[in-house]
């Protein structure tokens, strides 16, 4: 056996972990049959990583982080298997591909690419131990299905291996800097964000916009136009839009709209004595929900699904990253705020205020740009019904498209009583420019 390579190399490691690796390989060179792994196998994952979001309260800015770095590690993992995803790799700036060298007869990719994305989320998640189970879950269904201890072990070696290059490579995004920076502050200016209840929750990242994004060349590529200017006169145009909101007369299914679309993971349930949080999902998870329907749907391979959910993820912090640097440079103040003042000192909205400034509206960003990135993958016309969130409590409902989804996600604000219309608009405005300057970078015109 001295005459035997091991499966793979690998370099810029700490040579604790490299000669852990390599002799724990050296011996494993018998071949197996592919195991058959599916899109199923992903939204799996994807949605065990969501739940521990919701358990963490990790929210939505953040929550597009650890997505993004999840399932790049998962088309890390699959990229000797998958020449067709290259692309991804290639525009990806200032990422430099980790040096494994591995044998395929020793690697089982599809299951290299699982567990590399549950190797990534134990990492960078607060709470990713809890994923501890899930992934003996996975080992348990591996072996069962035929895999055998070496491959289950040189795989997971290999998997850890791009987990770890994945966890490095994000700390260069910056937001490990944010901590050292000033404690945001509200600026007592008449116009300008401040908390509201029921939590008065500070403002949540504030910095998210220094962070490094994935495909846009800054966070101000897309500036949009900015906000109409606060006016306390009821002939003002910022009066007329604060108005706009106090006196909807909503029907019923303009409630469940806005109750369907509200991923606020910061709602609290005010009873008169307790506030009690309210376990929700980020408008990403549900749009990487959406995009697991998709994929289940049209029956893709586990290599198009990877892909898939790696760009929508990349796609979301992108956007995430545009629109929190438009919030925290306008910094208006929230309808629940000026209506208080100027309207009605009573006035509650139908859904809860989110702990940040008013334009953009961020579902509507978010919303914008996944539905033109799914609607490039899959077209205009793909009917689908939205379950994702039938597990915490909403019924399913029915779309004749994505963009259809993502119009209806981002009135939903305007309905819920948490933005504007303007901002709804423009929101919508550069979700789309987003998409687009994403589209072409990557040339996603071809459909699945």
């Amino acid at each position: 056996m001295k005459n035997s390579k091991p499966p793979y190399r690998i370099s810029k490691l700490k040579p604790s972990i490299c000669s852990i690796l390599i002799l724990s390989l050296f011996c494993c060179t018998s071949k197996h049959g592919q195991i058959k792994y599916s899109h199923q196998d992903i939204a799996k994952v994807m949605g065990a990583v969501t739940e521990v979001m919701v358990h963490d309260v990790t929210n939505p800015p953040l929550a597009s982080r650890f997505f993004s770095y999840i399932s790049l590690a998962g088309m890390e993992a699959l990229s000797p298997s998958y020449p067709d995803g290259e692309y991804l790799f290639s525009v990806l700036e200032s990422y430099e591909r980790p040096n494994l060298s591995a044998r395929p007869e020793q690697i089982d990719y599809h299951l290299a690419a699982i567990l590399a994305m549950i190797h990534t989320a134990k990492a960078l998640q607060p709470s990713g131990a809890n994923l501890g189970d899930y992934l003996n879950s996975v080992k348990e269904m591996s072996i069962s299905k035929g895999v055998s201890d070496k491959i289950w072990s040189s795989t997971n070696l290999y998997s850890e291996a791009i987990a770890l290059h994945v966890v490095e490579y994000s700390k260069k995004d910056g937001y490990r800097l944010i901590s050292s920076l000033p404690r945001y502050e509200a600026k007592g200016v008449e116009g300008t964000w401040i908390p509201t209840p029921p939590g008065y929750f500070p403002a949540v990242e504030p910095y998210f916009n220094t962070l490094k994004p994935f495909f846009l060349d800054s966070a101000n590529q897309f500036t949009p136009d900015i906000p109409v200017e606060y006016s306390e006169d009821d002939g003002s145009p910022f009066f007329h839009l604060a108005a706009e909101v106090y006196e909807q007369d909503l029907a019923a299914e303009d409630l469940l709209i806005a109750a369907f679309w509200d991923c606020n993971p910061f709602a609290l349930d005010d009873n008169g004595h307790l506030l009690i949080g309210l376990k929700k999902i980020s408008p990403g998870a549900h749009w990487i929900g959406i995009a697991n329907i998709a994929c289940m749907e049209r029956d893709l391979s586990f290599e198009r699904t990877m892909e898939v959910n790696a760009v929508m993820s990349m796609t979301i912090y992108d956007a995430f990253i545009a629109c929190w640097d438009e919030k925290f440079r306008s910094n208006r103040v929230r309808p629940e705020t000026a209506i208080r003042k100027l309207i009605d000192p009573s006035f509650r909205p139908f859904l809860q205020t989110p702990p940040f400034p008013e334009y953009l509206s961020g579902h509507s960003v978010v919303s914008t740009a996944s539905a033109e990135i799914l609607t490039a993958y899959f077209g205009d016309d793909f009917a689908y019904v939205d379950t994702v969130e039938v597990s915490y409590g909403l019924d399913p409902r029915k779309f004749a498209s994505f963009r259809q989804a993502a119009e209806e996600a981002s009135i939903s604000r305007l309905y819920g009583g948490i933005h504007y219309r303007d901002g709804i608009i423009e929101g919508q405005v550069q979700g789309k420019k987003v998409a687009a300057f994403i589209i072409e970078k990557l040339d996603l015109n071809q459909k699945f």
